[in-house]
């Protein structure tokens, strides 16, 4: 198959393509898959370089363990699931070592890493660019002010489109909680945001 064709194929033949060895499918959906991965992290996570390794970790395990998967429809939740995995234990490890300051990151002109630096949108003038990374900021400030448990509901329903059972299958939790988890973030961003939105 030549490199093109591989960006044709849907996400559920590439992942039985990779299953069978095919490299250039697991790598087209890597591709696919890397900016959402960056996203959901960025959005859980306050440290830049804890996002890029993290995102970075679970594209690792999507290589290594993409044959362990039953079915291949399931991919998203198991690739979210993998997020998920990979948040708590960061939680985790964070819990044991003190917080550090890189001293080659510059933190005079932004302090807190956003994706806006990632991604440079041409079809904003300037002060409306301003005002949309502003507003970007303020509501990735209020996700991260979230409980762990409400922010990684919030982010795998809101950022990556997940259905409910599919966050209760990532998270270990029951529908029902999921679907109450969500509704308290919701409100609480809400208010948070109610003075900008």
């Amino acid at each position: 198959m030549s490199k093109p064709h591989y960006k044709k194929i849907s996400l559920e033949e590439l992942v039985v393509l990779a299953q069978q060895d095919d490299f250039k499918a697991l790598e087209e959906i890597i591709r696919r898959e890397q900016k959402n991965v960056f996203a959901a992290f960025s959005y859980l996570t306050q440290k830049r370089e804890n996002v890029l390794d993290l995102t970075q970790e679970a594209l690792v395990r999507v290589a290594k363990s993409i044959k362990n998967l039953k079915n291949p429809k399931h991919f998203k939740g198991w690739l979210n699931q993998i997020v998920t995995n990979l948040f708590y234990d960061e939680l985790r490890k964070m819990q044991r070592r003190p917080d550090t300051v890189s001293m080659d990151e510059d933190n005079n002109e932004n302090p807190d890493f956003t994706i806006k630096f990632q991604l440079a949108d041409k079809k904003c003038k300037p002060a409306e660019k301003c005002m949309s990374a502003e507003l970007e900021k303020i509501i990735k400030d209020a996700i991260l002010q979230l409980p762990e448990q409400f922010r990684i509901a919030i982010v795998l329903r809101e950022m990556q489109g997940l259905s409910y059972e599919e966050i209760a299958e990532a998270t270990h939790a029951s529908v029902g909680t999921v679907k109450s988890r969500i509704a308290r973030a919701r409100g609480k961003l809400q208010e948070g945001l109610k003075a900008y939105i």
